[in-house]
């Protein structure tokens, strides 16, 4: 399934500083459809290069990570069971700011 991933607000910098990934994301065995809770953690094996706590805790994104679907708060859409779907534009965008 193709996808583009995009990273901000600093998160970037756990990709290699590479802000905007055009993925395909294989469904994993036994799984008809794509979630968030499929994509996180191939986004960790995939494109993390470093410090993956500060983009997941446990199973989610941490607290600080606003994920948005298609421009739609992922919170309004499911969550982690948020289905996802050919060509869907997700987003990554840390909150919190050192000052």
């Amino acid at each position: 399934m193709q996808l583009t991933l995009e990273f901000g607000g600093g998160l970037e910098l756990l990709c290699d500083s590479v802000k905007v990934h055009n993925v395909n994301v294989d469904l994993p065995k036994g799984v008809d459809k794509l979630t968030m809770r499929n994509l996180l953690p191939w986004i960790l094996t995939n494109l993390i290069k470093e410090r993956p706590e500060m983009f997941m805790k446990e199973e989610s994104v941490r607290p600080g990570v606003l994920a948005l679907v298609n421009d739609c708060d992922w919170e309004l859409s499911g969550q982690l069971d948020t289905t996802l779907e050919e060509k869907d534009v997700i987003v990554f965008i840390s909150t919190l700011h050192g000052g």
